[in-house]
């Protein structure tokens, strides 16, 4: 095919070295990322699940001792079942992006499925740290208006454990969105311009 010159256009270049190396760094931040959100998957779950106190609570009736656990409210069974399968998705993902490793091209698709499992699971990170945080929001301050008392007077160690889970798996969203970020820029590299 001749241009307006008459001349013929030059073949397309292989990728180039800065390319391909680039894509080597993506490829490692993302198995990078994937073991760092399984370690803050596994950390804010067990945090969760061993937040447990029994207190000495004043009631109209008298002192009574009351436990104090996570299972006792959804939220929280709905936040550690949602980190759960972060965990158990990012070991599968974590051997998927080490198996890209030794393969010399990847195709566009498998980034395209990463990217969108990845968004998914961002959102159902981010929604159970958005329940599990207005609970405990709610034992933080209670509500005057519904006549709902603040709980972490009485169960310090209890809310602490509860605070702490929360903020390791906003980590574990920051990490999911970092991932999305890689996936989204490896598959804008593999766009044939």
């Amino acid at each position: 095919m001749e241009t307006e010159k008459g001349t013929v256009p030059p073949p397309e270049a292989p990728p180039t070295a800065v390319a391909t190396t680039m894509d080597k760094k993506c490829r490692g931040i993302d198995v990078i990322l994937r073991v760092l959100l399984l370690a803050a998957s596994i950390v804010a779950i067990v945090v969760m699940v061993t937040s447990k106190q029994t207190a000495t609570v004043l009631t109209p009736r008298g002192p009574i001792r009351a436990p104090a656990k996570f299972e006792h409210s959804p939220a929280f069974i709905y936040f550690v079942v949602a980190l759960s399968v972060a965990g158990l998705y990012s070991i599968i993902t974590a051997i998927a992006s080490l198996s890209f490793f030794r393969k010399s091209s990847i195709p566009p698709k498998l980034f395209w499925i990463l990217l969108v499992h990845d968004v998914l699971i961002l959102g159902i990170v981010a929604a159970a740290t958005g329940a599990a945080g207005g609970v405990g929001y709610i034992g933080l301050k209670g509500n005057t208006h519904v006549k709902w008392m603040k709980i972490c007077n009485f169960y310090g160690k209890f809310c602490r454990h509860i605070g702490g889970s929360i903020f390791v798996s906003l980590f574990a969203a920051v990490v999911l969105v970092l991932l999305v970020v890689v996936n989204g820029y490896s598959l804008y590299c593999r766009i044939p311009e």
